[in-house]
C-alpha cells in the first residue's frame, strides 16, 4: 500500500466513521477502485478506526474528563450512570467480536452486493427518522442504551453505518438528539482502542506481519485523525437539528451503484 493510498483511506474513514455513511463499507469500495486486496488492509482498518477513535477523544475531551472525574467520586451520580450504560452498550458488540466475528465475516464477506445493500438499509434507518416524533424526548436509559448497542452490533457488516444505526436507533425511540450522537461517538472507543492494543502486543503493525509501510499506516492514521476531528464535530452539530436526509439519499446512490458494480 502506497503513501498515497494510505492518503485516500485515511480520508474516507476520517468522513465516514462520523458521517452515517459507512465507514467499513466505504473502505470496501476505496479498496475496489485501488485495487487493493481485502486482507492487505485488515491491519489498516485498525490502524484508521483508532486514528478516528483519538479524533472522537479531541472533540469530546471535556465531557470525557468530566465523566471520569464524576467516576472517582466513586457516588452512583449521572456520570457514573452513563459510563456504565456505555459499557451495558457494548456488550452485544464485544459478544460479536469474540465469538462470531470469523463467522460473520465468513458468512456475509465484504463484496459490493453486501455493501451496496447495507447501504440500502442505512438509508431506509436515515429516512425513518425525518418521519418519527415524539412530543418529549427522553435521556438514554438502561434500556435504550442496550438496543443502542445491539444496533451497534448489527452494525459489524459493511455497508451498514455504524454511526447511522447507532444514531437513528436513538433517534427512533425518542432519545434527545443532542444526547444520541455524543453516545454513539462515545460507545465505540473501548472496543476499538482494545482491538488496537491487542494487534499492537502482537506486534500485528510491523512491516513483517501487515505487509504494509510504517509509513503508509502513519499517513492513514494521521490523515483519518485530522479529518475525523472536523466530520466529528461537524456530525454532533447535525444531528442536534435531525437533518439526515441528504445522508439518506447518498447512501441510496451509492448503495445502489455499489450493487450494479458489484452484479457486472
Amino acid at each position: 500500500m502506497s503513501g498515497l493510498e494510505a492518503f485516500i483511506l485515511g480520508l474516507i474513514q476520517g468522513l465516514a466513521e462520523f458521517l452515517p455513511i459507512s465507514s467499513s463499507g466505504h473502505l470496501v469500495i476505496g479498496k475496489e477502485i485501488l485495487g487493493i486486496e481485502s486482507g492487505e488492509n485488515v491491519v489498516f482498518e485498525t490502524v484508521v478506526h483508532a486514528g478516528t477513535v483519538l479524533s472522537t477523544i479531541t472533540i469530546l475531551r471535556k465531557e470525557i474528563l468530566n465523566l471520569f472525574l464524576k467516576l472517582f467520586k466513586f457516588e452512583w451520580n449521572e456520570e457514573t450512570q452513563y459510563i456504565f450504560k456505555i459499557f451495558l452498550s457494548m456488550i452485544p458488540v464485544m459478544i460479536v467480536g469474540f465469538f462470531f466475528k470469523d463467522y460473520v465475516e465468513a458468512l456475509f464477506g465484504e463484496g459490493l452486493v453486501l455493501v451496496g445493500s447495507m447501504l440500502l438499509l442505512t438509508a431506509l434507518l436515515l429516512f425513518l427518522t425525518r418521519f418519527v416524533r415524539f412530543k418529549e424526548q427522553k435521556s438514554i436509559g438502561w434500556g435504550s442504551s442496550f438496543v443502542i448497542g445491539i444496533a451497534q452490533a448489527v452494525a459489524v457488516l459493511p455497508g451498514l453505518s455504524r454511526s447511522g444505526t447507532t444514531i437513528a436507533t436513538g433517534l427512533l425511540m425518542g432519545v434527545k438528539k443532542e444526547e444520541v450522537a455524543q453516545f454513539s461517538f462515545l460507545m465505540v472507543l473501548i472496543p476499538i482502542l482494545g482491538e488496537t492494543f491487542l494487534n499492537g502486543i502482537q506486534g500485528g503493525f510491523t512491516e513483517a506481519a501487515s505487509g504494509i509501510p510504517v509509513s503508509s499506516l502513519v499517513i492513514g492514521f494521521l490523515t483519518a485523525y485530522i479529518v475525523g476531528c472536523f466530520a466529528c464535530k461537524w456530525m454532533i452539530q447535525l444531528v442536534k437539528r435531525a437533518n439526515l436526509a441528504w445522508f439518506a439519499l447518498y447512501c441510496a446512490v451509492a448503495g445502489l451503484i455499489a450493487i450494479i458494480f458489484g452484479l457486472v
